[in-house]
């Protein structure tokens, strides 16, 4: 057990008792971050439902280890597996991660991507429902879409004009592009899951919370192609950019990189699902935006930043020309479109739960790319044959 549980109380003063937590995709870049959190620093126990353990073996084993009996792995698909309702029902909280939520498959993988996100998470709410239990869902920030500011003409002052780009929970609408954009795929199954889950508290009465994370990033995120992914992998912009790095190439920027997104550091924004899990109170019927409206580039200045703290980490130095432009077709395939600016309004978490990033981008890429080097460096330069240093 945590060592100060007895102490550990909520923002309202409450004592915060142990629950148990049913954590579907546990294994994965999120989840393996929370379960960290929940053994290290709380007394809840965790049904860690995954189909790999890989990111968490280091939760696993040995028995020796201090939270030993507060956390059990059990390998399943939540597609097609009798389990799943008991391992709820053994729950007072599910968490859902599970998903497909890397672009390169949105419009390659539509069918995948729409069952995995909508159909494959049907039963998740259907037994929560149906057991009274309460549910935190994992959504995304591409259920907004397309900005409003994004339609108005580029020399519009409006553009600039924080009504017209700033995304809120519950004001902003969702823009999606045609319907042979098939990159729209996830985010609209998404959308769809939400509105179900959201019904569900309306007219059954559940307790649930939905996240949309605003490009979490951090330590373990997504794979490196050929290394512990597969080789013709395309994985989410900083495993793509940090594959480049380690293999001394250029970082493609689709599209000239001209998006402009926000980042948060991974331990930051589980400090606010760490708050969402043990304040139901306030966190219950809520969608929280969690992002970090400080650390906002563009793709590009992602690129430039992340050459130079490699840089720096790695004591290579940075190539000449470190970027080249892509096209969105050439990188992503036919049927890809994208979101010109994704800012998240931060006034509900605020205000609920007291929560503010504190990471700055430099800092967390700075973490980030430590470990990415530390952890793959050698191993690549064994994949693509150059001589190991002595």
């Amino acid at each position: 057990m945590a060592s100060s549980t007895s102490t550990r109380v909520d923002l309202d003063g409450n004592p915060i008792n142990a629950i148990t937590i049913c954590m579907i995709g546990a294994g994965g870049f999120i989840g393996s971050h929370l379960c960290e959190k929940l053994l290290h620093e709380t007394p809840h126990k965790v049904l860690a439902l995954d189909v790999y353990n890989d990111k968490i073996k280091h939760l696993l084993e040995p028995d020796t280890l201090p939270w030993h009996g507060r956390i059990q792995f059990h390998r399943l698909n939540i597609k097609q597996d009798s389990r799943l309702e008991g391992l709820i029902k053994m729950a007072d909280l599910t968490i859902n991660l599970a998903a497909i939520c890397t672009p390169a498959d949105y419009n390659t993988r539509p069918l995948d991507t729409i069952y995995s996100n909508f159909i494959d998470a049907l039963p998740v709410v259907k037994y929560c429902s149906e057991n009274n239990k309460r549910l935190i869902h994992f959504s995304t920030c591409e259920v907004y879409g397309k900005t409003i500011g994004s339609f108005l003409p580029k020399d519009s002052p409006l553009r600039q004009d924080p009504a017209y780009y700033l995304l809120k929970e519950d004001e902003s609408p969702c823009i999606f592009g045609s319907i042979e954009k098939q990159r729209w795929s996830y985010a609209c199954a998404k959308q769809l899951i939400e509105r179900l889950i959201y019904a569900e508290g309306a007219e059954n009465g559940m307790d649930f919370t939905i996240v949309r994370p605003f490009n979490w990033i951090g330590p373990r995120m997504d794979f490196i192609p050929g290394i512990d992914g597969p080789s013709e992998g395309v994985p989410r912009v900083l495993a793509c950019f940090s594959n480049n790095l380690l293999r001394g190439e250029p970082l493609k920027l689709v599209d000239g990189g001209q998006s402009q997104r926000t980042f948060v550091y991974i331990k930051d924004a589980i400090e606010a699902v760490l708050l969402m899990i043990e304040n139901p109170g306030r966190a219950n019927g809520h969608i929280f935006n969690v992002g970090n409206p400080n650390n906002e580039v563009t793709v590009k200045q992602l690129a430039e930043m992340m050459t130079q703290v490699y840089s720096k980490v790695s004591g290579d130095p940075s190539l000449e020309s470190p970027t080249i432009d892509v096209s969105s077709k050439e990188f992503y395939g036919e049927g890809y479109d994208d979101s010109d600016k994704r800012i998240p309004d931060m006034t509900i978490i605020n205000k609920q739960l007291g929560w503010n990033p504190k990471t700055s981008l430099w800092d967390l890429l700075e973490s980030t790319l430590t470990y990415q080097h530390r952890t793959y460096a050698e191993a690549m330069k064994k994949v693509i044959g150059k001589p190991l240093a002595s």
